[in-house]
Formats: C-alpha cells, sequence, structure tokens
C-alpha cells in the first residue's frame, strides 16, 4: 500500500481533487486582501466594515453602522438631511481613526444616491477630505447594482437570477448568470423617497405599480431566484422568520417564497411596529422604513414571479472587495477555503483534515457531488474547536457551523455539516438546546451527518507520523460490511476506545465488522 500524506491523500486524478487544490490565502494576491476596510456612505446609514481571513470568504474583523438618514427629505429641499450630513461627518472622522489604530491602509469609501443626487453632494464630499483625508468615491445608480451584484457571486459562486438591492434613496436591480452581472438599472424606490410621495397610499402604491413595469421591459422576463440585498430587505426577512417561527436566525441564505412575502406584507400592515421591532430586535429607525419597503418588495414579486427567493447578507462592501480579487480567488469555493483558513489556523494538526477525507471516503464512495463538498468541510473543520470544554464541545461545533460567517451554505447545508461535527465529539444528538433546528432537514441527512461524524470520530484516532504506513476502510452497502485494514504502523493506535468508536460508526451503518491485520514483512 503506498504510503499517504496530507500531500497525497487525494490523488490529482481523483474525482474530488478538485476539493483540494493548494489554498490560496497564503498567496501574495490573497494576502493583499486580508485585512481590507470598506465605507458605504448611503442615503439611510453610513458603515464600516474591515474584512479578515481568507479572503475568498472573508470574516467581519469590524463592523459599525449609524443611522444618519442622509437622504431624508431630499426630494423636497434637493440637499443632504442637515442633521444627518453632521451625523455622517462625524461617523467618517471616528472610521478614519478606528483604521489608523488598526493599522489599515487607506479606507475605500463610496457614496451611493442621496449624495450623487443631493445639491450639496460635491460640497459634503470635499468638507470629509478636508477633515478626514478620506476621498468619497460617488458612483451612479448603475455601478452600485454591480457591486452590489458581485457582493452577491461572493457568497454565491456561479449563482443565477436577479439581484434587488434596496437602500435609502434607491432600487437597484442587477441581473447575474455564469459569475458575471449583466443588465442592470437603478430606480427612486427607496423608503425615504416613498415617504415623500403626494397623494396618500393609494399615489405611493400606483406609482410602485407603473415603475416596476418599466423596470420590468428593462430587465426583461426573470423567471430566477430573486437575491435581496439591503437592510429594509433583512429587516422583513427577519419579520418572516418571526411570523413563521423559523429556528436558524441566520439572514444569509434565509429562503422566501411569494405567498411568504405576501403574509409578512399583510402581517407588517397589521402589527403594532413598536412590540415587532423589539421581538425581531429591529431598530426604530429601520422600522419606520419597512411597511414602505413591505409594499415595494410585494408589488417587486408579483411583477417579475420569481421561482424562489434568496436573502444575501453580502452586497455592495462585498463587492468592493470582490472587484480587488483575481480572477483565480473568484473561482475558489468560499466553504472550502474558509474550512481550510480556519483549518490551518485552529487545529491541532494542519493536513490532517486530507488525510482523514481519504481515509473515510470509501463509506461516502457513491455521494453527489455537493454532497462530498459538505464531507470535505466537515473533515477540514472536525478539529478547529477541540480547545472548548470538553463537556460543551459537540454543542461548541455544531454552534460554530450552524451560525458562523461562512458563505456557500444553504441552511439545511448548515444543519448537515453542524451535526456531522456534533456526532465528531459525540454519539448521540438528543437532549441539546439545537434539537429545534433538526426539522430543516429530513431524517435521511440526519442519519448521514450522523455517519459521518462517526466516521470523523473513529479517524481522528489515528493520528500518524506523515510518513507512517496507513490502514484503510472498505464499505460494502449490499451486504451490510465494514472492513478495516490495518498495518502495522496502525496496529498500536486500534486500541479500546478506537474499537468503540469503530463499532458504533458500524451500528450506525447497520453493518458488521471484520478487522484484517497486516503483518510486517521481514
Amino acid at each position: 500500500m503506498p504510503k499517504t500524506t496530507p500531500d497525497t491523500a487525494v490523488q490529482d486524478n481523483h474525482p474530488d481533487a478538485g476539493l483540494f487544490e493548494q489554498p490560496l490565502f497564503e498567496d501574495p494576491g490573497a494576502r493583499a486582501l486580508s485585512r481590507v476596510g470598506v465605507v458605504d456612505v448611503g442615503s439611510n446609514s453610513v458603515r464600516l466594515v474591515v474584512f479578515d481571513g481568507a479572503a475568498r470568504s472573508p470574516a467581519y474583523f469590524y463592523n459599525e453602522k449609524i443611522m444618519c438618514a442622509l437622504g431624508a427629505g431630499l426630494s423636497k429641499s434637493g440637499v443632504l438631511n442637515p442633521k444627518g450630513r453632521v451625523r455622517a461627518l462625524s461617523a467618517l472622522r471616528r472610521f478614519q481613526h478606528l483604521a489608523q489604530g488598526m493599522g489599515l491602509p487607506t479606507l475605500t469609501v463610496v457614496a451611493t444616491a442621496a449624495v450623487r443626487d443631493a445639491s450639496d453632494g460635491p460640497a459634503f464630499c470635499d468638507d470629509v477630505l478636508r477633515e478626514t483625508g478620506l476621498r468619497i468615491w460617488v458612483i451612479d445608480g448603475e455601478e452600485e447594482a454591480r457591486l452590489s451584484a458581485q457582493g452577491v457571486l461572493l457568497g454565491w459562486p456561479g449563482a443565477y437570477g436577479l439581484v434587488c438591492d434596496i437602500g435609502g434613496s434607491s432600487m437597484e436591480l442587477a441581473e447575474i448568470s455564469d459569475g458575471r452581472v449583466g443588465r442592470r438599472v437603478t430606480s427612486s424606490m427607496g423608503p425615504l423617497k416613498l415617504q415623500e410621495v403626494k397623494g396618500g397610499k393609494k399615489a405611493r402604491k400606483t406609482l410602485i405599480k407603473e415603475t416596476m413595469l418599466q423596470l420590468q421591459e428593462t430587465m426583461g422576463p426573470q423567471p430566477d431566484r430573486l437575491f435581496l440585498v439591503g437592510g429594509s430587505w433583512r429587516a422583513i426577512a427577519r419579520i418572516d422568520m418571526h411570523r413563521r417561527g423559523y429556528p436558524l436566525h441566520v439572514l444569509h441564505e434565509y429562503r422566501m417564497t411569494a405567498r411568504h412575502v405576501t403574509a409578512t406584507a399583510r402581517y407588517i400592515q397589521e402589527a403594532d411596529l413598536d412590540v415587532l421591532r423589539t421581538a425581531c430586535g429591529i431598530s426604530s429607525a429601520r422600522m419606520s422604513l419597512v411597511p414602505l419597503a413591505a409594499e415595494v418588495l410585494s408589488r417587486l414579486v408579483k411583477t417579475f414571479r420569481p421561482k424562489d427567493i434568496a436573502v444575501s447578507s453580502y452586497g455592495i462592501r462585498e463587492g468592493m472587495l470582490y472587484e480587488q480579487m483575481p480572477q483565480r480567488l473568484r473561482d475558489r469555493d468560499p466553504l472550502i477555503e474558509s474550512c481550510r483558513f480556519a483549518e490551518a489556523k485552529d487545529a491541532r494538526m494542519p493536513g490532517f483534515g486530507k488525510v482523514l477525507y481519504a481515509f473515510i471516503h470509501p463509506i461516502f464512495r457513491s455521494a453527489a457531488p455537493a454532497q462530498r463538498r459538505l464531507i470535505k468541510a466537515a473533515c477540514l473543520l472536525h478539529d478547529v474547536s477541540w480547545r472548548a470544554h470538553p463537556d460543551y464541545r459537540a454543542e461548541t461545533c455544531f454552534d460554530n457551523a450552524t451560525r458562523a460567517n461562512l458563505g456557500g451554505l444553504k441552511h439545511s447545508e448548515r444543519v448537515f455539516l453542524g451535526l456531522a461535527l456534533l456526532h465528531r465529539y459525540s454519539n448521540k444528538r438528543e437532549s441539546t438546546r439545537f434539537e429545534d433546528l433538526y426539522g430543516l432537514i429530513d431524517e435521511k441527512m440526519q442519519k448521514e451527518a450522523e455517519i459521518l461524524g462517526k466516521a470523523m470520530r473513529f479517524g481522528a484516532m489515528l493520528w500518524m507520523t506523515q510518513d507512517a504506513e496507513r490502514g484503510a476502510l472498505r464499505w460494502f452497502p449490499k451486504k451490510k460490511e465494514l472492513h478495516l485494514r490495518l498495518t502495522p504502523d496502525m496496529i498500536p493506535l486500534f486500541g479500546e476506545v478506537a474499537e468503540a468508536r469503530l463499532l458504533s460508526l458500524a451500528n450506525s451503518l447497520g453493518a458488521e465488522v471484520q478487522i484484517k491485520k497486516m503483518r510486517k514483512t521481514p
């Protein structure tokens, strides 16, 4: 049997070889993006985000938002909200000092609808430059749409459909397909603008309907997925979760249907907004815009009739980071890159995840590509929570997998990954505080996650030096037999605990175990 090392655990001609490409987070081109600060000066808020970590799936090192309402009253006055202007300047002054304290290079600052539409927008930019040294790049609506769409592509490689980004004073649409941004258009459907429409609710609804028809004429049929970007959409998603009693409170990749949107819009219309915002954790400033945003979303869904609706936590700020990525980094899987970064940073034996995957792979030989990707991610993450207290390690793993900032994961995949990692440390999943989340995947997937977890639990007992000769598993699903071949180097590691874990894995598979011990050749 050939000797296996972390570099040869999956050979180049193996069907999973693409999952094990050399990680790019240490590449000079990626390291330049390892800590990037961007500021979005919007119509409603001013936000600083500092990205850190694996550039393809960055962590949020710092995230601060100030609700300035720069665009409030703009339609009538033609100028930025004076109070909001003072608050925005104060926020930018603070953000610049924070950036200096973090040792960041120059912040990238963009401004959208309010600053580009206001007659005093240029003067505001001059004030900011003079007082903070920050240069604001004022982008037009189509560029705003493009950057927001690129933010979606950061989290969903290869995504296709319609991206809708709502701000305070505008709403943008962009088409994405094959990793590229296509047609895009901007409109004045932001809730701050809609507050100022004369003629009450009837006139506002007429305006929204007419505008949507114009947008449809420009964008053409868009029957695929609708991606929702922006704080007002996220607030509506929180309310939809609350209304439905949805257990996993992670906004990214949260799915809604047209019926959900209709029901939640009605729920918002009939609710006491103060009570609702408290229950859902929404600020009063944001909540004041939610009923208007719900009217827009209802008409948007009726007009374009998407097949499904997904919430994206990634938008213009993430799009600015994506803009700086080389294509070969864009092409990487954000989930796998993030897991490899976590393993390199936190695992006791970086590189063993690849070896572990090769060892347990025979059990999952028939798994579909999407499933093998999750198995790979689990193997990379199997040891990163070792510092947690043993009594809570299993739950810590589940919590991290289901709630971590990971791109490229559906909610059901988060729960599958979390259950697999829970079973890496525990034979049982009952009586945890996460049981209400298990229902997001069916019993078959729960069982597959259990088997994966127990396979990792057994495989993790077999740490060896990289030049040691390893054993192998063989799985015969029709005969329900699990064979383990122990090499001479491996036999001393196969103690009582390892044997108990192997039998537990076999029990979950409903299999009989056969163990063959190889002798050392003279």
